[in-house]
């Protein structure tokens, strides 16, 4: 073999006297101001958080109620430990209903969120995500300004090295697709997540750039410190969300395309002509070291995270990803091709954007002679034509921005591209966070290239530039306004994907809950004709017509749900429900039965069960039932008050008396579990605890006409007869319609008049 003098890259060290000044006049036709690092963060971080400030005046949203809402991995009850073996959504990483997304860091900020606001307050959780998407974007000015700096080590000292830096930092800060990120709470991890990401390169780049001639050769050394730090960062980044792994694949083209300056095409050229040095120089040496450190901590991460799962990947339905159980291999292809075009019009063109893709929103592929096979293949040929002009342009500093901003665009969309496993959706415009940076960047270098040509005017090119930036600021500001409300979101998506019976079936669920019952019908019908097999949609809207008496539609409605999903445990419940409206006890004890098998820990199902059991006076199984129901739930008032209700009138007051304090020890601030306590203690003759709960009971809810009425029986029978009238009086004042608080009063004044 021959010797190679110069390492792999030989052109590179015969020029580099005039890199430096390349490197710092490459983007000087750019029409931005060069500013230093303290004004130019300042410039990022206004804009990141303006776009999206009015998010904070918004309330919890779509996947917020079940990761925040109904996660009770936030509440202080809840072990912390707990977190390190729970899931995003608060449930067991290794059941197999989870969705197996762990980011016990995110969760921890959503704990912390808690404690701090003191309660579930949405607007101390959005303004966390605001600020957090202000701080990623200084962070990524920084970054930006070592990559297009290549790699002066004084950059990191608080100086951009190039105007590109903080224009790619900008257009980063205010892009739209970021609103989902930002505006949605569950955001938080994709923000925590890059923020640990771009520590890690951070800490990567200047553990590489150790040698303060770097911009000349490449550096022999590396810094073990920063190094281990960048491994630090890696690991919790993958403890915010899943994406973070991909930082190793960035670091990498870091490393190889800007810190040790390999072409690709002159190294496969090298291994063509047997060029291949006999003595891998001191840098390759150091590099190899890097990349085989890089690769075992990777393979590190992925085993842990692998048992962690139970060894076990999450299970997705068809309605979730359908694009990626089409059968056939090719057309599967064309159809994850297609997604790939759309994602990338979704950074080109964010004014189409939508909360959920899913159900029909893009329906798949099923024909070769599908009209969009046209697109997947211009989609081809413009990304193949694209990356053979990066790769066969002049080398030097622009080529290795070229490369390394397909690597920036590339590298953190894998783990959403179904090539190596399938994911629980068919876009999500969350994942575009990060492969952002590397479009923010293509943007800049091709504005660079239109700068420098002359094609148009300084000032022409400046007013375009304007008008994007401004155009994006407005998009941004209005989609977070669309985030603020599910009604709003809802609708917004509506307009994007009409065919998303997903979409409908929110928009139904919130107008039911709003009280708009025909509305709310027509979603769940609309949803249904979309997708004949949605059998949540006709489950919420078997509840709804069976609330209007329509128990046989009701109950048809639920049979279909059961038969496309026999495991539908909640419709199954329902069924019973509507079973025993019909007085038909028997099924409908059969449907509880059935729903407790699929799902065990079922506490409202219990409740039913019991509520059936005591129409057929089986008051024993009633009581057994509504205790399981506490047992699974400590906190289900409803069970705990037909417990006390059932014993109160069955006449053993002393178990009554036992089992409502055992529930105000779960449900201190109940007011109705004081109520009733103080009324089986007045029939005990215990008249001073009585008072003493009712009062209690009325401080809780003080404008509650019963508890006054009440407690004026209390005191009646007391013969504390002014007390009472005063009692009466109140009740009569708070709801006058009452006709036996009127007798009642009646009654006391005329004992006071005789006893007078």
């Amino acid at each position: 073999m021959k010797s190679y003098k110069n390492g792999v890259n030989s052109h590179t060290n015969s020029n580099s006297h005039h890199e430096p000044k390349s490197v710092f006049t490459w983007d000087e036709c750019l029409p931005i101001p060069r500013l230093s690092f303290i004004p130019a963060a300042t410039i990022v971080f206004i804009l990141a958080t303006a776009c999206f400030l009015n998010s904070v005046s918004g309330h919890f949203v779509f996947d917020d109620f079940e990761a925040i809402l109904n996660n009770n991995d936030l509440t202080p009850s809840e072990p912390i430990g707990n977190l390190f073996f729970h899931d995003f959504w608060g449930n067991k990483l290794n059941s197999d209903s989870s969705h197996k997304s762990y980011r016990p860091f995110a969760v921890l900020t959503f704990r912390l969120n808690y404690f701090l606001a003191g309660g579930l307050h949405p607007w101390g959780f959005h303004i966390v995500n605001v600020i957090l998407h202000g701080i990623v974007s200084i962070l990524f000015l920084k970054v930006f300004s070592c990559v297009f700096g290549a790699c002066s080590t004084s950059t990191l000292g608080g100086f951009p090295a190039a105007k590109s830096s903080l224009l790619c930092a900008v257009i980063f800060a205010i892009h739209p697709v970021h609103t989902e990120n930002v505006a949605g709470v569950v955001g938080r991890a994709d923000l925590l997540c890059a923020l640990l990401v771009t520590l890690s390169i951070l800490s990567y780049i200047k553990a590489c750039n150790t040698d303060k001639n770097c911009l000349t050769e490449i550096p022999a050394n590396f810094s073990w410190l920063w190094f281990t730090g960048s491994i630090i960062f890696m690991a919790s980044s993958m403890l915010c969300k899943e994406q973070g792994i991909t930082v190793i694949g960035i670091c990498s083209a870091y490393d190889i395309i800007i810190v040790c300056r390999i072409d690709p095409l002159h190294f496969i050229s090298l291994i063509k002509n047997q060029k291949i040095p006999n003595k891998v120089p001191c840098w390759g040496k150091s590099l190899l070291l890097r990349h085989l450190i890089l690769i075992v901590s990777g393979i590190l991460l992925l085993a842990l995270r692998w048992k962690l799962m139970g060894f076990k990947p999450p299970t997705f339905q068809i309605v979730d990803n359908p694009h990626s159980f089409v059968s056939s291999f090719y057309l599967r292809s064309i159809n994850y091709s297609y997604l790939y075009a759309l994602n990338v019009w979704l950074l080109l063109n964010p004014w189409w954007l939508c909360f959920d893709w899913s159900m029909g929103c893009i329906p798949t592929i099923e024909s070769f002679l599908d009209p969009r096979c046209v697109l997947v293949l211009l989609f081809w040929v413009g990304f193949c034509a694209f990356l053979h002009v990066s790769v066969t342009c002049s080398p030097g500093h622009q080529k290795r921005l070229l490369l390394l901003s397909i690597a920036f665009l590339l590298i953190p969309f894998l783990p959403a591209s179904n090539l190596f496993f399938r994911v629980g959706f068919v876009i999500a415009e969350r994942i575009l966070y990060l492969p952002s940076v590397g479009y923010c960047m293509l943007f800049v270098i091709g504005l660079q290239q239109f700068c420098q040509h002359n094609v148009f005017s300084k000032k022409v090119v400046t007013s375009l530039l304007i008008f994007l930036v401004v155009i994006n600021i407005y998009r941004s500001v209005q989609r977070s306004s669309e985030w603020q409300t599910e009604f709003q979101l809802f609708t917004s998506g509506a307009k994007v994907c009409p065919l998303n019976a997903k979409i409908h079936y929110n928009i139904g669920k919130v107008l039911g809950d709003a009280g708009q019952v025909q509305m709310a019908i027509d979603k769940y019908y609309e949803a249904i004709r979309l997708n004949p097999e949605y059998d949540q949609a006709m489950n919420n809207l078997a509840n709804i017509l069976k609330d209007q008496g329509q128990e046989e539609a009701a109950e048809n409605l639920l049979t279909k749900a059961i038969q496309i999903r026999p495991s539908f445990s909640t419709a199954w419940m329902n069924l019973g429900i509507v079973k025993a409206s019909q007085k038909k006890y028997e099924e409908a004890l059969s449907s509880y039965r059935t729903a407790i098998q699929h799902r065990r820990n079922y506490p409202d199902c219990y409740y039913n069960m019991g509520n059936c059991f005591l129409e057929t006076k089986q008051y024993q199984l009633a009581l057994l039932a509504w205790q399981n129901a506490t047992l699974l739930k400590s906190t289900h008032l409803s069970s705990w008050s037909n417990m006390v209700i059932l014993l109160d009138n069955m006449g053993n007051l002393t178990a009554a008396e036992t089992v409502c304090n055992v529930a105000l020890r779960h449900l201190p601030g109940e007011s109705i579990l004081y109520l009733h306590l103080a009324s089986i203690l007045g029939k005990l003759g215990r008249y001073k605890e009585s008072e003493r709960n009712f009062l209690t009971a009325i401080k809780l809810k003080p404008d509650t006409a019963r508890y006054y009425l009440n407690l004026g029986i209390l005191y009646h029978r007391w013969g504390k007869y002014e007390k009472a009238e005063a009692a009466y009086e109140k009740t009569l004042l708070l709801n006058p319609s009452l006709k036996n608080a009127q007798e009642y009063l009646q009654t006391v004044q005329k004992k006071l008049k005789q006893g007078s």
